[in-house]
């Protein structure tokens, strides 16, 4: 690579890409953090706040159009309350570039489009809610059943 193609890679944020498309990985990392954040309610101006950054620059991040550092990756782990490795949990062979990452497999059918759905994003925060033990335990036995019918119909 030429020393004028290096300075054109490092002005679009050093991500190596000559087309100048965020890496597949930045986007799958910056998802799971709009997915933390959205669960926990949490609006990216909060975020931003909570981190030293401005909601444009949590944006970014969102999108994978900004990599996040290691530094960054651990404050947010911190304020969103999750391990780091949360950020890489079910990233597909073909982002990583081998074998998927994450220590808890999604189940076959599990599509993570749904997870941005606004029902099952209210749902899990109301689930969040409910202090007592056994009522979310029956909650939750409701809920499959449910899904079982549905399925059966």
């Amino acid at each position: 690579m030429n020393t004028v193609a290096v300075a054109k890679v490092r002005r679009r944020g050093g991500r190596g890409s000559p087309d100048g498309k965020p890496n597949p990985v930045d986007i799958h990392v910056g998802s799971r953090v709009r997915l933390r954040r959205t669960l926990l309610g949490m609006s990216q101006e909060k975020l931003g706040e909570a981190i030293g950054l401005t909601f444009q620059q949590v944006q970014k991040y969102e999108r994978g159009a900004n990599r996040i550092g290691a530094s960054r990756l651990y404050e947010l782990s911190k304020v969103l309350d999750v391990p780091v490795s949360f950020f890489f949990d079910d990233m597909k062979p073909e982002v990583s570039g081998g074998k998927a990452l994450g220590l808890n497999e999604a189940p076959a059918d599990f599509d993570s489009k749904d997870l941005s759905k606004r029902e099952i994003l209210e749902l899990a925060r109301a689930f969040d809610k409910i202090r007592d033990e056994k009522v979310r335990k029956r909650i939750l036995e409701l809920t499959k059943s449910l899904g079982i019918v549905a399925i059966d119909e």
